[in-house]
């Protein structure tokens, strides 16, 4: 395996991208054929090279000894071996970012703030798993200065795992949340699997980022040196949200306004964080303030757009009970016009299920809006007293908007990924 990865290390420096995809197989890839529970990659071994791939790593024995192929007992294996072989010869830092909710726009902020001084790499979309931390690793090259790494986990462990992988010199985690309580178990599974990111900066002689105003993340993170930001005093970088706005903004104690084109006050702290770490690592002020200013949300994360007469909120990229609330808090705040929650299940939830929609529900009536539409059959089971108007499909909440089409509002999209309720207005 050592030979191999020699050989395969020499490929990659030489400025060759690394791919798990035939069908878009960039020219003089490194192709790592993955079995996966609907395909077997390794079927398309040979294909690969002849598509232009310079080494082809396979489980295929009968392609040993063939030029260009390298044979192998476990791709995934050996790609994920291949990542820490590479981390291990980066000399530049490694900010790792996980939690349970807004990885992705902590993420991204951080990366376009850090690009204004460093040549940044950054996970791309959500390549935040066992597959994609090895293909982010593998992406950093000789020409980066700076690496923003995002951990994604659904079970324990799985940070720790990661984190072996890439090797963080800095940590973040955003917050502890309900998601995926059907492999963490509970709230305290969750919070258990976070810590994980601070055990790895622990026992490294790394440093952490924490939020200060977050009293778990604040006792996990103990015994690691960090640096703080929040709201609270004492923080090394103290700011305040801005209300009265659709967008997220931060005042910071020195009298700086960051503003955003985000949606929501649970922004806060994703806004803080690169802000915390742009001023860290030497960004200029106005450089961050632009980068933050700059940055457009996408893939429905936050996002605010203008669809016929409504003013539309697309924050439907996913959901859990912990994001769910708080961006209905966030949309209550706003005091918005004519308001109107799109809602869909929570998946993953497990035996959580029916205990989470219904305390949804119940927090939906206590806001006091009225026109509530909601789709999933958890939500249809949780609303017993027939109080709105529930589908069980996106499909058919469309054909019913279609009916009765929406005017004049303020509309929230939330929902777990599998409902794409980015299609109910679009």
């Amino acid at each position: 395996m050592a030979t191999h990865f020699e050989h395969l290390h020499a490929i990659l420096t030489g400025g060759a991208a690394v791919s798990t995809d035939t069908r878009s197989l960039p020219a003089g890839c490194i192709f790592f054929a993955l079995r996966g529970d609907r395909y077997d990659a390794n079927t398309f071994a040979e294909q690969a090279r002849e598509g232009g791939a310079a080494a082809v790593v396979t489980e295929r024995a009968d392609l040993r000894g063939r030029p260009g192929f390298f044979v192998v007992d476990d791709s995934l294996q050996a790609l994920q071996q291949f990542a820490a072989y590479h981390r291990n010869t980066l000399r530049i830092p490694v900010l790792a970012i996980g939690g349970s909710n807004g990885k992705t726009t902590t993420k991204e902020l951080t990366g376009a703030v850090l690009r204004k001084k460093y040549a940044t790499a950054v996970t791309k979309g959500n390549l935040n798993n066992h597959i994609g931390v090895p293909l982010t690793l593998l992406a950093i090259t000789r020409e980066h200065e700076f690496a923003v790494v995002e951990l994604g986990a659904n079970h324990l462990r799985e940070t720790a795992f990661l984190c072996e992988l890439a090797r963080p010199d800095y940590g973040l985690v955003t917050n502890n949340g309900k998601d995926h309580l059907e492999g963490f178990g509970s709230l305290e599974g969750v919070k258990k699997a976070n810590a994980e990111l601070f055990e790895w900066l622990r026992s490294s002689g790394g440093e952490a980022f924490v939020n200060i105003d977050d009293a778990d993340l604040m006792e996990a993170s103990a015994g690691i040196r960090r640096i703080t930001y929040g709201t609270s005093e004492g923080a090394n970088m103290r700011g305040t949200p801005k209300a009265g706005s659709i967008y997220s903004e931060v005042v910071l104690a020195d009298g700086q306004d960051i503003r955003s084109t985000l949606f929501g006050q649970y922004n806060f702290p994703n806004l803080m964080a690169a802000v915390t770490v742009g001023r860290c690592f030497g960004v200029a002020d106005a450089d961050i303030a632009q980068a933050i200013a700059g940055y457009t949300p996408g893939l429905n994360r936050s996002q605010v757009g203008r669809v016929g007469t409504n003013t539309v909120i697309f924050d439907c990229y996913n959901a859990n009970p912990s994001s769910m609330k708080a961006a209905i808090e966030s949309f209550v705040a706003m005091h918005p016009e004519n308001p109107v929650l799109v809602l869909a299940d929570m998946l993953e939830m497990g035996d959580h299920a029916g205990r989470e929609h219904r305390a949804m529900l119940e927090l939906i009536r206590e806001t006091g809006i009225r026109r509530v539409i909601l789709t999933g059959t958890e939500f249809k089971k949780a609303d017993t007293e027939k109080r709105y108007t529930v589908f069980d499909t996106t499909a058919e909440t469309k054909a019913w908007l279609d009916a009765h089409p929406i005017e004049q509002s303020t509309v929230l999209l939330k929902g777990s990924r599998g409902y794409k309720l980015e299609q109910l207005f679009t």
